[in-house]
């Protein structure tokens, strides 16, 4: 008998699924996973990620010209403050990565984000961080398909339309974010973090050498960085949520470890990527800051210059198709594991299985394409999406799952337990300010613009504004 997905059963009792009589081969499966059922010699199989693939799909879905903009964070915050802020981020953002294994490695048969939800809301919790995760992706997709007809812009010497190089970036998204496993798009990812950390240093390099900001109207800027800044209140939750959003890749780690051929070596490609992402992002704030102080331009490609800026957007380009590669990838497997979960299409090369996949990665792209051709201050909304959803989506679950893990009404409370209670309560309340400051500081951004120039115009925010 198969046993079949439902949301009203429990996700831990989910099983893999049998071959019915007639539907397939019989040939003998060898392996039975929690999640994606009995794979067959000729299936498609989905655990096949090695730790050093691994490495470079953690890397690739964090690391992207966002880079650049900590820079301007350090403008704001000054160069001591910045890095204390950037190395507590990265410490809270590493223990709710952490925590993503460990959960994986205790429930084998949570997929994704909206299985969590399941285990700790129910069918309300599985329904929205299901609609959470998808949609954050999506606008995560937009903003980089409108980052390549940047690209593409900057390097072509005519005036070529930016929706056709949306289209062409869109194009470019379905066709290989149609490649059925992570395992076989880690080498893309690889490239990709190649190409950006190449990009990152070349401004940086190129910066250093230059030794200032731009010349404007004939007059060299003299570097003016801080070590201690004095910003307003709006101005510091600004600098912490897009330093934030840097990290924000660990709802999409569920993914990964459930493809990883070994889930015990989490732990050690969460390390070397996150000990890779802060060397990386420390070197580029400071370097860059330092040099051109509060001339810096977010992203930095602008402080480089014309001819270093468009050298880095050529190597950028093939990071960022890769990134939105990445990017469309991820909500389409979350929507293909919807329809196929617990049935042995789900691996199998069947017309069925082809047409979900295919059918998924298809309606993804368009939605995202057309968001990205048709709705005004588009910027505005994806940085409103990106606060209010990254920090919901890959922080604070971390926090109740160690308490779902953790927390018995039968168990007697040590010291050490209160402890850690109170440490997990704290997390849990640093986050929740920090996704309610700053999506209420991009909904100010959204609303002023839309009220003074109609969704068509671009507005400063200051702190009088507020």
């Amino acid at each position: 008998m198969k046993k079949q997905l439902s949301l009203d059963n429990n996700p831990e009792d989910i099983l893999s699924a049998e071959s019915q009589a007639g539907e397939l081969s019989f040939s003998e499966p060898i392996q039975d996973d929690a999640v994606f059922g009995e794979i067959r010699e000729d299936d498609t199989n989905y655990r096949n990620v090695s730790y050093i693939g691994t490495v470079a799909l953690m890397l690739k879905v964090q690391i992207s010209l966002g880079v650049l903009t900590i820079p301007s964070c350090f403008d704001i915050l000054g160069i001591v403050p910045g890095i204390i802020v950037l190395l507590a981020i990265a410490v809270t953002t590493t223990w709710s990565n952490w925590m993503v294994g460990v959960f994986k490695i205790r429930h084998r048969n949570i997929y994704g984000i909206g299985d969590v939800g399941k285990m700790l809301l129910g069918r309300v919790g599985y329904e929205l961080f299901n609609g959470a995760y998808i949609l954050y992706y999506i606008f995560t997709g937009d903003s980089t398909l409108l980052s390549i007809s940047i690209a593409f812009n900057a390097l072509s010497d005519h005036g070529a339309c930016t929706a056709i190089f949306v289209a062409v970036a869109a194009i470019i998204g379905f066709t290989f974010s149609s490649i059925q496993t992570l395992a076989r798009i880690s080498w893309l990812a690889w490239v990709g973090v190649s190409c950006v950390i190449i990009t990152v240093f070349i401004v940086t390099i190129g910066i250093g050498i230059q030794g200032h900001a731009p010349v404007t109207a004939g007059v060299i800027p003299e570097p003016d960085y801080k070590l201690f800044g004095n910003p307003s209140f709006v101005e510091t939750m600004t600098a912490i949520s897009t330093i934030t959003l840097a990290y924000a890749g660990a709802s999409a780690f569920f993914n990964i470890i459930s493809e990883m051929r070994d889930p015990r070596l989490f732990t050690k490609s969460l390390a070397i990527c996150q000990t890779i992402i802060t060397v990386i992002y420390i070197v580029v704030g400071t370097v860059v800051y330092y040099y051109c102080g509060s001339h810096v331009a977010s992203p930095a490609l602008g402080s480089a210059g014309p001819l270093l800026k468009k050298v880095s957007y050529g190597f950028a380009l093939p990071g960022l198709c890769v990134s939105v590669v990445l990017f469309l990838h991820l909500p389409s497997k979350h929507i293909f594991m919807r329809i196929l979960r617990g049935s042995r299409h789900l691996t199998a090369q069947t017309p069925t299985h082809w047409i979900a996949w295919i059918g998924s990665t298809f309606s993804i792209t368009m939605i995202a394409y057309i968001i990205a051709s048709s709705i005004p201050v588009f910027s505005d909304l994806v940085s409103l999406v990106g606060a209010l959803l990254a920090t919901s989506l890959c922080f604070q679950p971390m926090g109740f799952m160690w308490l779902y893990d953790n927390w018995e009404p039968e168990r007697t409370i040590s010291i050490s337990m209160l402890g850690r209670l109170s440490l997990q309560r704290k997390q849990v309340l640093w986050e929740r300010l920090i996704t309610v400051q700053t999506s209420d500081h991009r909904i100010c951004a959204y609303l002023i613009e839309h009220e003074y120039y109609g969704c068509t115009g671009k507005l400063a925010l200051t702190t009088e504004d507020h």
